[in-house]
């Protein structure tokens, strides 16, 4: 492993996700496994549905 890849690494165990990078990664995470189950699961359809389950909070 080079120096540079161990730097990346290490910073990397310490950074801090934005509430904003989380719900973007939960998405994506929604998303990817809904697709691969069923093939007509859009990204709008997962971002629509976040939209509505953050309204009723």
């Amino acid at each position: 492993m080079t120096d540079d890849l161990k730097k990346l690494i290490e910073a990397a165990k310490t950074a801090k996700p934005t509430a904003e990078h989380r719900e973007q990664q939960r998405r994506s995470f929604v998303y990817g496994n809904t697709h691969f189950e069923n093939e007509l699961i859009t990204r709008e359809m997962v971002d629509r549905e976040a939209e509505k389950l953050a309204k009723e909070k």
